[in-house]
């Protein structure tokens, strides 16, 4: 009985421990969630703004002007950037940031992949070790941004798909990441990033976008153009930053949570099996001192 008690005690302590990590895990994460999630509510106007811009100007182009990022060419190479994080401990984000690749390349590319056309470039250490482990064509060069987060090392990322594109390396260019809502809700996506990707425009819009450029429209969309483009790519690392530590924090909360509760069923066994070994020992000093009177 001694021996069973010992045992309760120590995955107690063992919980104990544990349920202390858990929190700590929990106020780091809540702290940072409070900056990225600042930062990408900040960001997000600005970026949707200039992509719309951008769409809109392209879609009203007249075919006459050469557009390059914009050029639409037979899909037969492609460049899929998805962005995980590089730690786990934040339940099933990294899963479903990977899951939403493969659907994506399952949905869309099947023919390419098949052909070994499809090449990742992975923004996070979970997303490369997957990747690479599962024998995918990778580039390596860009998975451990997070360790130093600054938009000139995102601006390295769109560069690279840019000129890639450019160069016709690949012809098309997606990002997967998800959309930060809230703490408890991440939104999985994946966008076309390249090449730009016009506005549908529905049969009764008679609405024409009527812009001034000022210098010329060639000089100010070649200048403007990669700028916005890199500020896309800046968006949805920031997205993925906020939804990674949103992830984190709900997913120790409920650990913590599961601890308290693990806790109270083994101290209710506990104070039984202590009750009962009480027991035990007042029934065999009873029955001793009874012997000793017979």
């Amino acid at each position: 009985m001694s021996g069973q008690l010992k045992e309760v005690r120590l995955r107690i302590q063992s919980v104990t421990s544990t349920q202390q990590i858990t929190k700590a895990m929990k106020m780091v994460s809540a702290a940072k969630l409070r900056r990225a999630q600042d930062a990408i509510l900040q960001m997000r106007p600005y970026a949707q703004k200039l992509q719309e811009m951008l769409s809109n100007i392209v879609s009203g182009l007249s075919d006459d002007m050469n557009m390059d990022l914009a050029a639409e060419r037979p899909a037969e190479r492609i460049l899929i950037i998805p962005i995980t994080s590089d730690r786990g401990t934040c339940g099933a984000y990294n899963t479903n940031v990977i899951k939403a690749a493969r659907h994506l390349i399952a949905q869309k590319y099947a023919a390419q992949h098949a052909a070994g056309k499809v090449t990742i470039l992975p923004i996070g250490k979970k997303g490369y070790e997957y990747f690479v482990k599962h024998e995918y064509k990778v580039v390596a060069d860009f998975w451990s941004l997070f360790s130093d987060l600054a938009f000139e090392n995102v601006r390295n990322v769109a560069v690279y798909a840019q000129q890639a594109f450019l160069n016709g390396e690949y012809d098309k260019v997606e990002l997967v990441y998800s959309q930060f809502r809230n703490a408890a809700t991440q939104v999985f996506v994946s966008e076309q990033y390249l090449p730009i990707p016009k506005v549908e425009k529905a049969e009764d819009d008679t609405k024409q976008n009527d812009f001034l450029f000022e210098p010329s429209k060639e000089s100010l969309i070649a200048e403007l153009m990669p700028k916005i483009l890199n500020t896309q790519v800046f968006k949805a690392v920031l997205d993925a930053h906020a939804s990674e530590h949103g992830a984190r924090m709900t997913a120790m909360d409920k650990a913590t949570e599961n601890a308290n509760e693990l806790l109270r069923n083994l101290k209710i066994s506990y104070n039984r099996a202590r009750q009962a070994a009480i027991t035990t020992e007042l029934t065999e000093i009873v029955s001793g001192a009874a012997a000793l009177q017979g």
